[in-house]
C-alpha cells in the first residue's frame, strides 16, 4: 500500500461525483446517458490506480459492462428520437401507454446502470468498492454517494421518458423487432457473463 496515488483515487472519484451531479441537471437525454459515461470511467480510473488483482479485474469487468450498458441507452435514445424527435426529456414522456414493451427495456438498462445484480455492471462494482474499502476505508463515503446519485439520475431518466402523460399527439411507429433484438443483443451477454464470468 502506498498514498502516492491517493489524491488522484480521491480527485477521480470527486471526478465521478461531478459528472453525476451534472447528469441530474441534464435536460437534454443523449448528454445525459454521455455524463454517466463519464462518471463511470471515474471509478475505472481510481480501480486501476489502487493495482490490486480485484480492482483491476473490476476495472475491466466495469469498463466491458458500462460498454454494453451506455450502448443500449443510446439504442433505446435513438428509438424515443425516431418517433418524437426530439431529446428533451419533458417532452419525450409518457411512452409506457404507448410502447410498453420499450418501458421494460428501459427499465432493464437502467437498472444495469445502477448495478444491480446480477449484471456484470454489479460484478465489477462490488470488486472496485470491495478494493478501495480494503485500499482506504473512508474512499467508501466517495464512491457510497457516487452511487446513490447514479441512482438518482437513473430513476430520473427511466420517470422522465416513461411515466406521466404524453405532451405529444401524433401518431407513433410501433415498435420493430429489429428495435427489441438490439436492445436483447446488448442485455442477454451482461447477464450470461455475469453468471458465467469463464466466458470472457
Amino acid at each position: 500500500k502506498t498514498d502516492t496515488f491517493l489524491p488522484f483515487i480521491v480527485l477521480s472519484m470527486w471526478g465521478a461525483i461531478l459528472a453525476n451531479l451534472t447528469c441530474l441537471q441534464q435536460t437534454d437525454l443523449k448528454s445525459l446517458i454521455a455524463y454517466s459515461s463519464i462518471s463511470h470511467m471515474g471509478l475505472v480510473i481510481a480501480a486501476i490506480m489502487i493495482q490490486t488483482q480485484w480492482s483491476l479485474s473490476g476495472a475491466m469487468a466495469l469498463m466491458i459492462a458500462h460498454g454494453f450498458t451506455s450502448s443500449a441507452l443510446f439504442c433505446l435514445a435513438n428509438t424515443s428520437y425516431e418517433r418524437t424527435k426530439t431529446r428533451i426529456l419533458i417532452l419525450t414522456r409518457g411512452f409506457h401507454n404507448i410502447l410498453p414493451m420499450m418501458t421494460i427495456w428501459w427499465l432493464l438498462t437502467n437498472l444495469m446502470n445502477i448495478a444491480t445484480p446480477p449484471s456484470m455492471n454489479f460484478t465489477g462494482e462490488l470488486l472496485i468498492a470491495s478494493s478501495m474499502f480494503n485500499w482506504c476505508p473512508t474512499t467508501i463515503i466517495m464512491f457510497g454517494l457516487s452511487m446513490l446519485i447514479t441512482a438518482s439520475y437513473s430513476l430520473h431518466m427511466f420517470l422522465s421518458t416513461q411515466m406521466y402523460t404524453s405532451l405529444s399527439n401524433t401518431p407513433m411507429q410501433p415498435t420493430h423487432s429489429r428495435e427489441h433484438l438490439l436492445i436483447l443483443l446488448h442485455i442477454s451477454p451482461l447477464m450470461m457473463i455475469s453468471l458465467k464470468p469463464e466466458l470472457v
